[in-house]
């Protein structure tokens, strides 16, 4: 793609287009980004790479084995990297992480933001679903995963394997990246007001979900399935503590028993699971979750006060995720996945128990393309899935 300078002609008429709309910008917006040089790297950008409402983000050619995560804050991030590198590793021919060591990888996307515009980034849910904890940092940026406002510099990726050792390449994309300008969180009140027109959960039959029946605090609350809705009665899986390793650019490849422990109906008593501390699971929402193309969703980590366990972490759903076509309000909604690690104790779980919560933020304007069959989306119609590296 060609690469502009951000205060190009055309980058002032991308930001006037959108002068005073508060939102993210969805796929037409950030491939006009990319042209104007918002966005630029020496690897030309794919067509693939740009999803609904964000863009998929490539790993460089190195990576860094590091002591330890950081903040660069008053530095820029090579000048911390200095002081905690290990050794590098090529990744060009592919190169393996092990499990439980941190990783620093320059990614092949740098930005060049006007004033207004922020980013976010989430793992994409491949990512998560491998029990691989990944978050982004910049130059002297004092939180992850938050691009400032008129970033210009490069993007790092910290990777942590956490249940598997991983191999994985340059290109190969782990986490994905979202630009907005203003505030583009929905209100409890702006939310509720979009659930009666659109309704976003969907039970038993089909049926939407009545706007008094949900739990509304700062986004929308879910609950855990452990009924065991699937035909062979699995409720969860469970890592396996030791396994070989797994190339990540290999699709349906794996067999689950070989990475997974699956913990069916009859495994647990009266519908409850206790889950072990530092355990990794793959659990099921009891709702079925619906994101119409206005909209997009963050499932976002469970509170502390609410139990010590940390849920998804790859959280972030793409407008259409659920959403089968049309606007009728029957039969829309795919149940969400969810990525569960206790911490210090065992943790007791229940079926239909309130588990997670949606944070709802707006789009600038209806993408042209949404998530489901049409893009190939891995997880569009999914009940409790696996990564897309194994075998169904």
């Amino acid at each position: 793609m060609k690469t502009l300078s951000a205060k190009s002609h055309l980058s002032r008429e991308l930001v006037r287009s959108l002068r005073g709309k508060s939102g993210y910008l969805t796929n037409q917006s950030i491939e006009l980004a990319c042209h104007e040089g918002m966005i630029h790297s020496r690897v030309s950008l794919l067509a693939s790479q740009f999803q609904p409402v964000s863009l998929d983000l490539r790993l460089g050619s190195h990576a860094y084995r590091i002591q330890s995560s950081f903040l660069p804050e008053n530095d820029t991030v090579d000048t911390k990297l200095n002081e905690v590198k290990l050794y590098k590793i090529d990744l060009r021919d592919g190169g393996i992480l092990e499990k439980g060591a941190i990783y620093l990888i320059p990614l092949l996307e740098e930005l060049a933001f006007p004033e207004k515009f922020q980013g976010r980034t989430n793992p994409k849910s491949s990512t998560g679903r491998l029990d691989m904890f990944t978050r982004v940092i910049v130059d002297h940026g004092h939180r992850f995963d938050e691009i400032p406002n008129g970033y210009k510099g490069k993007m790092y990726l910290e990777v942590i394997p956490r249940s598997f050792p991983v191999r994985v390449r340059e290109g190969l994309r782990l986490n994905q990246l979202r630009i907005f300008q203003g505030d583009p969180h929905l209100s409890d009140v702006q939310l509720k007001n979009h659930y009666k027109k659109t309704p976003i959960l969907f039970g038993d039959g089909g049926r939407p979900v009545g706007v008094e029946k949900v739990k509304v605090d700062n986004g929308l609350f879910i609950s855990l399935d452990l009924a065991g809705a699937r035909k062979d009665r699995i409720v969860a899986y469970k890592a396996k503590t030791n396994s070989s390793v797994i190339d990540m650019s290999l699709n349906r490849h794996y067999h689950p028993m070989d990475f997974w422990e699956p913990i069916t109906l009859t495994q647990i008593r009266n519908k409850r699971l206790i889950l072990e501390p530092e355990s990794f699971y793959i659990m099921m929402s009891k709702e079925k979750i619906c994101i119409w193309p206005h909209l997009l969703a963050e499932m976002v980590a469970y509170e502390p006060n609410s139990g010590e366990l940390r849920t998804h972490y790859a959280g972030f759903f793409d407008p259409g995720f659920g959403w089968h076509g049309g606007k009728t309000l029957k039969n829309q909604g795919t149940s969400a996945v969810m990525e569960v690690r206790p911490h210090d104790v065992p943790f007791m779980v229940e079926d239909g128990q309130t588990f997670c919560r949606l944070k709802f933020e707006s789009v600038i304007e209806k993408p042209t393309k949404v998530y489901g069959k049409k893009i190939k989306s891995n997880y569009h119609s999914q009940g409790l899935a696996l990564s897309k590296h194994f075998k169904e």
